[in-house]
């Protein structure tokens, strides 16, 4: 080999294996634990001095079972997305959606937000990027629905705790929501009700940053440093949520929660949006209390409905969106896509 070829081969920094070693180490112990919740919930409950099968026993096993599992699950599901996220940047997100007939842009920023780890918090730096870029705002909204509503976050604790089955059809459902709202909005022509400083806004050329080059360690690196910045910021939603999750559970009557939230009430559906709006939480949170609800016999589509209203249209994030929109754009933007998950709720709630 000669001196040129051995200076361009890559050369591993010891520590770089160390790294290595380190994940591959935390990949077994994360499965190990994950395999133990069950007995783990079921010792610590009975170690207290309450019987297993009363209202609050049922509320303590649930509790238990469900914050190792869900933290564990939000831990393992943002590290991977982190990983990923190293390789789809914001910055590509706008150049793959610059340009784009606007007929297509619809379904492709709906997917775009499915597979991208953006959560709300980003909604305000990513929407000022994607309108300074040119995008048309319906396909935006596309984008910004899908984001927090379907991401890969959110998909991956519902198919943790409820099964692939209902995971899929929030996907398909939440997916066509993205859609078919951004659409809608998108031929109301609705820019004159942006903020003028947005409207205003210079755009940069999109799509000719320099690509960061990153080794795999730097990728795993991103990796860890999202979950220290996310988990770390929304594990006490997970403990709200699941304390919510585990006293429905252990205390609410079966016959109580079908009578609120049962597909044969009509006023189900539009009562879970509304009670779900104003909801502070995230998808990490508020799965616990689907759970939760689902097991005590609640309708799927009211359930679903409830969800997506937490996710898709809480008041935090209206009030995030308020620095970039009027207040006659967000109640259209909420108006649209309340119609939707109603649409959903209604429908679920009439097949099965």
């Amino acid at each position: 080999m000669t001196i040129e070829a051995q200076d361009a081969a890559p050369r591993h920094n010891p520590s770089d294996w160390l790294w290595y070693a380190g994940i591959s180490a935390a990949a077994v112990v994360w499965w190990l634990v994950y395999s133990q919740l069950i007995p783990f919930s079921e010792s610590v409950t009975s170690l207290l001095p309450v019987a297993r099968d009363s209202h609050t026993g049922e509320a303590i096993a649930f509790f238990v079972y469900d914050v190792p599992k869900v933290l564990l699950l939000l831990t393992g599901i943002v590290f991977v997305t982190g990983v990923l996220r190293s390789w789809f940047s914001p910055e590509k997100t706008r150049a793959i959606l610059a340009g784009k007939r606007e007929i297509l842009g619809y379904p492709l920023a709906a997917a775009l937000g499915v597979l991208t780890p953006f959560c709300s918090c980003s909604s305000v730096p990513l929407f000022i990027g994607f309108v300074s870029a040119g995008i048309p705002l319906g396909v935006t909204f596309s984008f910004l629905i899908a984001g927090p509503m379907v991401g890969p976050v959110g998909l991956g604790l519902l198919y943790g705790l409820v099964g692939w089955q209902i995971a899929t059809i929030y996907l398909v459902f939440g997916f066509t929501i993205s859609t078919v709202a951004g659409l809608v909005l998108g031929r109301l022509g609705l820019e004159r009700y942006l903020q003028d400083w947005v409207r205003e806004l210079n755009a940069g050329p999109v799509g000719d940053m320099p690509e960061e080059r990153l080794t795999l360690v730097g990728r795993l690196k991103i990796g860890v440093e999202q979950v220290r910045e996310i988990v770390g910021k929304v594990w006490i939603w997970v403990l709200v949520g699941i304390g919510i999750g585990a006293a429905i559970h252990g205390y609410v009557p079966e016959t109580v929660m079908l009578r609120i939230m049962g597909g044969e009430a009509w006023w189900s559906v539009p009562a879970a949006v509304v009670v779900g709006v104003p909801m502070y939480t995230n998808a990490a949170g508020v799965i616990p209390i689907v759970e939760a609800l689902l097991g005590k016999g609640a309708a799927l589509g009211t359930t679903l409905a409830f969800m997506m209203s937490v996710i898709a249209l809480s008041l935090p994030e209206m009030i995030i969106l308020k620095q970039v929109l009027t207040l006659r754009l967000i109640a259209i933007f909420i108006a649209v896509v309340s119609l939707g998950i109603l649409a959903t709720g209604f429908l679920f709630n009439a097949l099965l």
